[in-house]
């Protein structure tokens, strides 16, 4: 079923954050076993934020030895990345196997996303200049509590409830998605592509690379592509309704823009508040109550409806 929710302030910064936890523990019982973020703060020309993870929760029950392979993983990363050039410039250590690196860094990304992603146990979450991505197990509190974004300042950002049904309750299978390697993109998404392969080997024999075999990701990296190609976001989600399959609802974040798009069916949920100040949509209208108690007017986007914002 999953639960997806997206909020953006136009002109101006909020506790993001604490927002989108509120919106997100409203959406709990569409999705309770992992909990995704990807929230926007505010970006310097000079430097990246780096989140990544070198073990799943899981794995740290098994003993002695993954401990271990856990520092061994992330002195690789300190390792790599120093060979890259990038420039450490913090270090913060979210959990035991889920890292935040601020970092200067001006070569390839897509060569140090490469040169990161071939060391055995590692996935990087997102790399941007304002994306931060954080996903665990567990619901909205949890996870907002571990990681600490109850007062992460920023503009905008899109947030996903899981409910597992096709693959394994781990971070990997966890929303949102970043669109591997690009700076600052990401989506969340509720319903089934069913051309996602089709597009998927598309993509990979323009040399995009996935890390995932989630549908949802594909929304992502087909994202970046059109942006790539000189495609606005409006134009890219124009597109993925007359090219993606199935029945679907996403929302897509860059560095600046807030977009969404629904299938031509229009058959999985949202629900939208716009003012002259905040939009806010999310699959389920409790979500927007959570952040906007007062009397406002919500309505539900209608069939092949795509819509984009700016902060």
């Amino acid at each position: 079923m999953c639960g997806i929710a997206g909020l953006i302030h136009r002109g101006k910064t909020s506790n993001i954050g604490g927002e989108m936890t509120s919106m997100l523990r409203a959406l709990k019982h569409r999705g309770p076993d992992s909990t995704g973020y990807a929230i926007y703060g505010q970006p310097k020309d000079t430097e990246y934020v780096l989140r990544f993870k070198v073990a799943e929760q899981d794995d740290l029950k098994t003993g002695f030895a993954i401990h271990e392979q856990v520092k061994q993983r992330r002195a690789t990363v300190d390792q790599r990345l120093k060979e890259m050039g990038a420039k450490l410039l913090s270090a913060d250590e979210a959990t035991e196997y889920a890292f935040r690196y601020r970092m200067a860094f001006d070569g390839d990304m897509r060569r140090l996303a490469d040169f990161m992603e071939d060391i055995d146990g590692v996935e990087i979450l997102s790399i941007g200049r304002g994306l931060e991505l954080i996903k665990d197990l567990g619901d909205a509190d949890v996870v907002s509590k571990q990681y600490g974004l109850g007062k992460f300042e920023g503009t905008h950002g899109i947030g996903h409830t899981r409910m597992a049904t096709e693959s394994a309750v781990d971070i990997r299978s966890a929303h949102p998605y970043w669109a591997y390697p690009y700076s600052d993109i990401a989506v969340v998404h509720n319903g089934q592509i069913t051309n996602y392969w089709n597009k998927r080997r598309d993509l990979e024999r323009r040399g995009h690379r996935f890390v995932s075999n989630c549908d949802s990701e594909l929304l992502a990296v087909y994202t970046a592509d059109n942006l790539e190609q000189g495609a606005t976001l409006l134009d890219s989600l124009k597109q993925s309704v007359e090219e993606i399959d199935g029945v679907f609802t996403y929302i897509i974040a860059t560095k600046d823009e807030l977009g969404m798009a629904k299938d031509t069916m229009a058959a999985k949920p949202l629900v939208l508040f716009e003012s002259d100040e905040t939009v806010a949509l999310a699959s389920e209208e409790i979500a927007i109550r959570a952040v906007f108690p007062q009397e406002i007017d919500t309505f539900d986007p209608y069939e092949g409806e795509v819509r984009v914002w700016k902060a």
